[in-house]
């Protein structure tokens, strides 16, 4: 380890931090284990339990669902009638039946069949007579009478605890008797269907419960019987049993018994009201746990032993790139690294560095900025215009009252994108207090033309219109004395809500398109293009201007807009079924004109001649939304393939001279006429990272292929691929690579 490292004052305090950050909460961790572990794993074992017992609740009242079916089954088959049943002839095709009924569940033992006051009962090996039946099938405690009356008494689903039972060969096993009245649910049953379980078909789903631990597990019905158990260790008394039982609630409880504490953890089913219970002694919880104390002590003298290297390890590793960033800082200032007897300023000297080029930070904030007014121009602000991202960008529209304007100019050859940038800039942020507005400017994708959104409050005595022209005359003169230029301008409509920007983004292009004047200077109104009609019900001219221009926009949010408002005026109109066609044939041939005008001949040549005649308004409707769906998306992707077109051109460009020191997104923009902002924006959306990392990433690999296949000096290479700075490039060599170049050219010199 440098020794230089422990005359750093803030070296010292890592190192200090790192000891009190590893023995302090450990300390403290420790007591808490220790105190906490029983605890802890007590409450994992009753929640595993829980949740196992919960999961064989829900297999156990599938499989009772199961065999109630079953029994409904046989109660409406009519090969089970008992009429059929005790017909010689059919008796046979009822014992088929059983059979196939006993199959078809596997916990079924056997499956009986008992019809009231029968003296015969029925199952799937054949027909018996009651008293072979009961001396064949002998339970411990449930007699020939018990039987007799429980098959002919039942009235709802019961089940028997296990009992031991034997059969004619003198084979015993534990045994439950599910009865079911037949039919189920009925007051009066006419049979029983009896299904004999053997025990361990429940009882291997509560076996694994338990697991390494001593305790109980049970099944207890409805009445609180025991049904099943599993006795793992201990017993309990049959006073402690009834106690218990007397009173358990489902959930995790703890109860003393036989003088001992005991985890109790149970479940009961809203089916059946069946109880799922595991009792266990709390004592041998404590018993896992006890391996604790060693560990943690053996830990404890581990990590102070450890404490002090590793804190030193940590110290180093967190202090290096510090002391690295110091070099660097130190390296870029002219100001001697540190002055004698002087060791508290690394922070401070890496601060400064850092405030220099914190505006380089700050170019990506226009860049957001242009994305998100460029949305708004085309959606509206019900997407995109968050309040986190007007804070964050320092937009507001607060104001009642929003409209859009276009601003083009005619551009000087020799100053082009200069002027394109100084008047993006000025127009960037503008505020009229005097007016109460403030607008943002936003560059259009079309070269020599800059979208303003503006926000007012109109003067009631002025009227809404006349203080629009107070703003737009504003900004004109404003434009005209910064710039020396005569914009021409197009304004939209104005809108009580930033949702309406791009509606009023649309008719501003349709007045900038379509105005009277070409002239420098020249402002016109969306207003006042549109020429009122005196028949009310054709479609208003305004309405085919944003349509026409929403379509050469690409925008089908506007585009639908207008085709909906045009239809449902005509709805609305009560004139008749001709005239409503010849109307809407306007709409039709406002689309077929733009499409004309967008050279897109193959959508023209589609349109079949009965697209008006024999059409309803509504299919009317859907076929003209159909329309402007297919020309929006043309326009998009044919915006799409132009803006990757010029990004090609571009990438060729910089291939070529990437090894030009003098490359830089000025000297690119300038070679395509365009705007330094515009061609980073379509750089970072088209290629994925932004100007300065792909130029980077040529030189690096440039400098990589040299470095393989020549022997000339690194100075030299460096030089030849156009980066000036050779220490900073090594540095960024090696944070890229993981190595410096000399240690690269050593292990991939010459290999291809």
């Amino acid at each position: 380890m440098n020794r230089n490292y422990f005359k750093s004052k803030l070296f010292l305090k890592y190192t200090w931090s790192y000891l009190f950050i590893l023995l302090i909460p450990l300390i403290f961790t420790s007591i808490f284990i220790y105190e906490n572990a029983s605890h802890r794993l007590r409450s994992e074992i009753e929640r595993s339990h829980l949740d196992q017992l919960t999961q064989a609740e829900t297999i156990i009242d599938g499989r009772m669902k199961e065999l109630s079916e079953i029994a409904v089954r046989i109660s409406y088959d009519h090969r089970l009638a008992s009429y059929l049943v005790h017909d010689p002839i059919h008796s046979g095709e009822a014992i088929e039946a059983l059979d196939q009924y006993k199959a078809t569940s596997s916990i079924i033992g056997e499956l009986y069949l008992y019809f009231h006051k029968d003296d015969r009962i029925y199952s799937s090996e054949g027909m018996n007579h009651f008293d072979v039946f009961t001396s064949n099938l002998l339970f411990q405690n449930w007699n020939k009478d018990a039987v007799y009356q429980d098959l002919n008494d039942v009235k709802f689903p019961t089940m028997r605890p296990a009992d031991m039972a034997s059969n004619s060969s003198g084979r015993k096993q534990s045994m439950l008797a599910y009865l079911i009245p037949i039919k189920p649910n009925n007051p009066n049953p006419y049979g029983t269907v009896m299904y004999l379980i053997q025990k361990s078909e429940l009882t291997s789903l509560i076996d694994s419960i338990l697991g390494n631990y001593q305790g109980q597990s049970y099944i207890l019905d409805n009445q609180g019987q025991i049904l099943v158990d599993n006795l793992q260790g201990e017993t309990l008394s049959d006073t402690d049993t009834r106690s218990l039982f007397g009173h358990l609630t489902p959930g995790i409880q703890k109860h003393v018994l036989n003088g001992k504490e005991h985890s109790i953890v149970s479940v009961q089913s809203p089916v059946n009201g069946w109880t799922y219970v595991t009792i266990m002694p709390s004592e041998q919880f404590f018993s896992s746990v006890l391996h604790v104390r060693s560990f943690i002590i053996m830990l404890l003298i581990f990590v102070v032993a450890a404490g002090a290297a590793i804190a030193l390890l940590l110290a180093r590793m967190q202090y290096q790139p510090i002391s690295t960033l110091v070099e660097f800082a130190a390296s870029k200032s002219c100001k001697p690294l540190s002055r004698p007897g002087e060791s508290r300023n690394e922070l401070d000297r890496i601060r400064t560095t850092l405030l220099e080029y914190s505006a380089r930070v700050d170019l990506q904030e226009p860049f957001a900025r242009h994305h998100l007014l460029s949305m708004l121009l085309r959606f509206g602000s019900s997407r995109i215009l968050t309040p986190e991202l007007r804070e964050a960008l320092d937009l507001r529209f607060d104001r009642s009252l929003h409209f859009v304007m276009v601003i083009g100019w005619i551009s000087s050859e020799k100053n082009g994108v200069l002027e394109h940038q100084q008047i993006l800039d000025l127009l960037t942020h503008m505020e009229f207090p005097n007016l109460n507005s403030h607008g943002y400017g936003v560059e259009l994708s079309q070269l020599g033309q800059i979208g303003v959104l503006v926000s007012f409050d109109p003067d009631e005595a002025a009227g809404e219109f006349e203080h629009k022209q107070l703003i737009v005359e504003a900004l004109r003169s404003h434009l005209t004395d910064s710039c020396q230029i005569q914009p021409v301008i197009g304004v939209g409509t104005s809108y009580s809500g930033p949702e309406g920007l791009n509606q009023s983004y649309i008719e501003a292009c349709s007045a900038y398109d379509l105005r009277v004047s070409s002239s420098a200077g020249s402002v016109n109104y969306f207003e006042k293009q549109s020429v009122a009609t005196e028949q009310t019900f054709w479609i208003p001219n305004n309405t085919l201007l944003k349509l026409s221009q929403s379509l050469k926009q690409g925008s089908f949010e506007v585009a639908s807009q207008m085709i909906q408002s045009a239809i449902l005026s005509l709805r609305q109109s009560e004139q008749s079924t001709l005239l409503i066609r010849c109307i809407g044939i306007d709409l039709l041939n406002t689309i077929l004109k733009t499409a004309s005008e967008l050279e897109n001949q193959r959508l023209i040549q589609e349109i079949a001649p009965q697209m008006i005649s024999g059409q309803s308004l509504d299919e009317l409707e859907r076929n003209l939304l159909h329309l402007a769906s297919r020309l929006c998306e043309q326009v998009e992707q044919a915006n799409q393939k132009e803006e990757q077109s010029l990004t090609d051109r571009m990438i060729a460009y910089i291939e070529e001279h990437f090894a030009d020191n003098a490359l830089s997104l000025e000297t690119v923009a300038s070679e395509f006429s365009l705007s330094p902002s515009h061609v980073s924006r379509s750089f970072k959306e088209k290629m994925g990272v932004n100007f300065v990392q792909y130029i980077w990433q040529k030189r690096l690999e440039e400098v990589m292929h040299q470095l393989k296949t020549t022997d000339d000096s690194l100075k030299d290479i460096i030089v030849r691929v156009g980066y000036v700075d050779a220490p900073n490039f090594i540095r960024k060599f090696k944070k890229e690579t993981g190595y410096t170049p000399g240690q690269y050219r050593k292990m991939f010199a010459y290999v291809q």
